[in-house]
């Protein structure tokens, strides 16, 4: 057995990898190739570099933009008994500055990053004085401008090489174009191109799409007739509280997600969820990042997501115990109208973004030349009531503004209070004594989570406060007091996104917003918009067939489960016998016109199959009769 396969079982409990996650493993860190692997959602990205990182001496440097997902890998680790850590905007300077000394002493064998703290001074200085075995990227894609996610900090990642020249790079991604592999192997400074590509295709999942008016309705007949656990997305936090409210009317077990749900009401829902308490959940995009539940047995879209890599990760959060599930889109022409004025709040007029980074830089009291480096808690909504901006104007222009490099924007995101010991067991102990009061309160501490005096641990005061028998209220103060006595650090928890200011003020002259980027934004915005316009509209294409297309994947066979395929099927023709019948159809009819009966002359085959494929294209608006009742292609098509 492979050192990777015995740390496999140790660690995870599992005897064998996944298809090509052993690969991927083989390539970066015994042949020490920078390495990229493409896998689909649920594919299993994180034990891919975590098993290599725990063969060898060292730490594992991992790079995420995604802060729930990064604190979720961590907790995961440490309940393996793998000690691994977290950085990430809204650290106090102290906190950071413990964990980076800890890394360095060799505390830990993870340290995740995100992106912005990368280019920090704090970091870079202690960087060279780390023992890295491997620098793995998640979420790759974000790193080209081609990609749907574009973050300019992980432009970083490449001038970060230079500290740790002899350092193999494993980057991972569930969505990624050709252009966008290739674009992310550029950007991290690969040696020679190397690229692992697992197949998209999904045999398990079946992809649906319904034309309906009455979208609720349809949901509720979904809902009633596929047995087991759901997610149901949707654009808006209202539509959540609505549907939920409306499936629970309707006695089926559902509640709602968005960002802005409280944190501890957020963990509650999804341990409900996860433990099958609740069925269904109503949600934005905000959940299912780091969300593992394998046995979702559908997924239902109620409005168009912006991209096809998008609906293929939400998508992709049904099935992955690999027993069949669905991925139901349901859609109707109002949509079309929904897509339009997407497109015009997601691109304010540039004048209009530099007027707004000035009344945000106004906001935030920075003055020019100043703020280099500043974080601060992001508000988004205050923000537009102050200065009367529409709200997604307001997101749209600071997403610009990310992308130019002025600002960067983290995901909102809970932290829970955290606490360190900043005095020795020594002036402790004598602070003790001479607070006796505080006595009983230190000890429950320090009986209830460990390693308080070499880093900052994670506290419930919730928790603190069931043992002692005391209000949160109580326990809060206890804390705030120790604090302001210098006995401990005590962080409070807290909700919400960071701004960080990679840039000094600029003056109104200096501020750019490049039309070039502009404008090539804008196309490949339309470009993803109309391809998912094209896969809901799609009537005549296998829809698997449709998805994999647009990653690159068009030699794929039709999956025969989706409502596509279902449709031909019903022919009792084989695929084979189809598409030949179809071309030559296609063929005779793109030279001259025929009468049915001619077209049937024409073509070698029983009648009646000939006859079912026809009706098939005039069902599907592939082919019509002109005023003579001949058949002619239709000229869309």
């Amino acid at each position: 057995m492979s050192i990777y396969r015995q740390i496999l079982t140790k660690y995870w409990g599992y005897s064998d990898f996944r298809a090509m996650q052993e690969d991927i493993i083989v390539s970066a860190a015994d042949n020490k190739k920078d390495t990229l692997g493409l896998l689909p959602t649920g594919g299993g990205k994180s034990i891919i570099f975590q098993v290599p990182a725990l063969a060898v001496e060292g730490l594992c440097l991992v790079v995420t933009p995604l802060i729930a997902l990064m604190k979720d890998q961590v907790e995961n680790l440490k309940k393996r008994g793998i000690p691994a850590v977290a950085i990430y905007s809204g650290m106090t300077s102290h906190e950071i500055d413990i964990t980076l000394n800890n890394a360095v002493y060799g505390a830990y064998k993870f340290l995740y990053l995100s992106p912005e703290r990368l280019s920090t001074t704090i970091f870079l200085t202690r960087l060279p004085d780390m023992k890295i075995n491997l620098l793995a990227i998640d979420e790759a894609h974000c790193i080209s401008q081609w990609g749907y996610d574009f973050r300019p900090s992980y432009l970083k990642i490449a001038d970060v090489r230079k500290y740790i020249p002899n350092v193999t790079v494993l980057a991972l991604t569930a969505t990624a174009t050709p252009e966008v592999a290739d674009d992310i192997q550029v950007k991290l400074g690969f040696k020679e191109k190397n690229l692992f590509r697992k197949s998209f295709e999904r045999k398990n999942l079946i992809y649906i799409v319904r034309e309906v008016e009455d979208k609720f309705k349809y949901l509720l007949k979904i809902v009633n007739k596929e047995a087991g656990t759901g997610v149901v997305y949707v654009r808006n936090r209202k539509k959540t509280v609505e549907i939920a409210q409306f499936l629970r009317e309707n006695g089926i077990s559902a509640d709602y997600y968005h960002a802005g749900v409280e944190p501890k009401l957020k963990d509650e829902k999804q341990e409900q969820w996860k433990n099958d308490k609740i069925r269904i959940i109503v949600s934005t995009n905000a959940f299912g990042m780091g969300i593992d539940k394998s046995d979702v047995r559908f997924v239902v879209h109620l409005d168009l997501p912006d991209s096809p890599e998008a609906y293929f990760q939400e998508a992709g959060r049904g099935g992955r115990d690999e027993k069949t599930a669905y991925a139901v889109l349901l859609y109707n022409k109002s949509d079309k109208l929904s897509v339009q004025k997407r497109i015009e709040t997601s691109f304010p007029e540039r004048e209009f973004i530099k007027e707004l980074y000035q009344s945000f830089c106004n906001y935030y009291e920075l003055p020019v030349g100043e703020g280099q480096g500043l974080v601060r808690p992001l508000r988004v909504r205050d923000f537009a009531a102050k200065f009367k901006y529409p709200i997604q104007k307001v997101h749209s222009s600071l997403k610009f503004l990310q992308s130019e490099g002025y600002i960067d924007l983290t995901e909102d995101a809970f932290t829970p209070a955290k606490v360190f010991f900043n005095v020795s067991r020594d002036d402790l102990y004598k602070f003790q004594v001479a607070k006796s009061q505080y006595d009983a309160f230190i000890k429950l501490m320090l009986r209830t989570y460990t390693g308080m005096f070499s880093g900052y641990v994670s506290i419930d005061e919730d928790v603190l406060a069931k043992q002692a028998g005391a209000t949160v209220d109580l326990i809060v103060t206890y804390l705030q007091y120790l604090h302001k006595e210098g006995i401990i650090k005590y962080v409070p928890p807290q909700q919400t996104p960071f701004v960080i200011f990679t840039e000094a003020r600029l003056d109104d002259k200096n501020v750019r917003i490049s039309k070039q980027t502009y404008d090539e934004k804008k196309t490949r915005f339309l470009s993803r918009i109309e391809a998912m316009v094209h896969y809901a509209e799609s009537s005549t294409k296998c829809r698997s067939q449709l998805l994999l297309a647009y990653f690159g994947e068009t030699d794929t066979a039709r999956c025969g489960q989706c409502d596509v395929c279902r449709r031909r099927n019903e022919l009792n023709l084989s695929e084979y016998e189809f598409d030949l019948i179809n071309t030559k159809i296609k063929s005779l009819l793109d030279k001259q016109t025929f009468f049915l009966e001619q077209l049937i002359d024409a073509i070698e085959c029983e009648p009646k199959k000939i006859i079912a494929v026809v009706r098939w294209m005039l069902d599907n608006n592939k082919l019509e009769y002109n005023s003579e009742k001949k058949l002619v292609r239709t000229k869309r098509l």
